[in-house]
């Protein structure tokens, strides 16, 4: 029976706090606020600037303003490729040491040279002071590197 109580004294308090808040006007005062909003017309409309503007009415650099420095320790992946082939997974599989992979290039062709898997210049190998190195004997203009992205 305590629980019934507590439950009827509990009801009552929602009760009396709901007639408390009818009586001060609540929704009245939220009413007249939401009107006074809308009538206001102080609202001034944004002004953004134009693309191109800087803070100060600036125009934005140009190109030739551009530091390049940003950019020039930004590291990139090179890579030389003697050439390419195609198997299946079976005869992968079977390729153990002295096994010999035939490659889509001929003997004397020279190497492509890529960077972060772009085509940017063919070369020959070389070998200075027992380490390989490529020569590079055509570098591909940027026009035809873009041409090739696509």
């Amino acid at each position: 029976m305590s629980e019934d109580v507590s439950d009827e004294a509990l009801d009552d308090a929602w009760g009396d706090a709901l007639k408390e808040q009818e009586g001060t006007g609540a929704d009245a005062d939220w009413g007249d606020a939401l009107k006074e909003q809308e009538d206001a017309e102080s609202f001034a409309s944004a002004r953004f600037q134009e693309l191109g503007e800087g803070s100060a009415g600036r125009s934005m650099p140009t190109g030739d303003e551009i530091k390049m420095d940003v950019i020039l320790d930004i590291p990139v992946t090179i890579s030389m490729e003697i050439g390419r082939t195609l198997i299946s997974i079976r005869n992968l599989l079977q390729l153990n040491q002295g096994s010999v992979v035939e490659l889509d290039r001929f003997a004397g062709e020279p190497m492509d040279v890529l960077v972060n898997g772009t085509l940017i210049a063919h070369g020959e190998v070389v070998v200075v002071n027992d380490k390989f190195g490529i020569r590079l004997t055509d570098v591909i203009s940027p026009t035809e590197r873009v041409r090739h992205l696509g």
